[in-house]
């Protein structure tokens, strides 16, 4: 099975960069700054936390809410960071009205060794799931077959958060 190989050069931007330590790039502090919603895949901008499509997403619309302050520790977060559980159940009633998915995976990412990327930004992903979204390709390839690119999720998503 080792034999066989599906290639997913998009996949090499992410591996090089994640090898990076670069707390001045943080995507969470640069991508709203830049007010440039679409062009950033911001789906949702709140008062105190915003919705952007990863960009390297497990399923069609994986989101993360990020608080718009910085705290790095879910535990002495700000009160940004404490919202970001709202707005994920908000994300999540956005998702069921375009996705209808079955299921999630929701969690918080904090430090750059648990997959945060930025040590001080702490973020939380919502990743939609159905019952057969795992198939052999991540299994036996390493590999997600996404049936909708990130625009078309864009255009999906954006709007309709309460």
């Amino acid at each position: 099975m080792a034999n066989y190989r599906i290639w997913a050069p998009w996949r090499l931007e992410y591996v090089k960069d994640a090898a990076k330590d670069n707390e001045d790039e943080c995507i969470f502090c640069a991508k709203p700054a830049a007010d440039e919603d679409e062009a950033n895949l911001i789906v949702h901008r709140g008062e105190r936390c915003f919705v952007i499509l990863n960009l390297f997403p497990y399923t069609n619309g994986h989101l993360m809410v990020a608080p718009m302050s910085t705290s790095g520790r879910f535990r002495t977060s700000t009160r940004d960071g404490r919202r970001a559980d709202v707005v994920a159940q908000s994300a999540m009633r956005r998702l069921e009205q375009v996705y209808s998915p079955q299921g999630y995976n929701v969690g918080f990412n904090q430090g750059r060794i648990a997959g945060a990327g930025f040590e001080n930004h702490i973020h939380m992903h919502v990743v939609p799931r159905w019952g057969g979204d795992t198939n052999f390709m991540p299994v036996l390839a390493d590999t997600r077959v996404m049936p909708q690119t990130l625009q078309q999720s864009y255009e999906a998503l954006r709007g309709g958060f309460d």
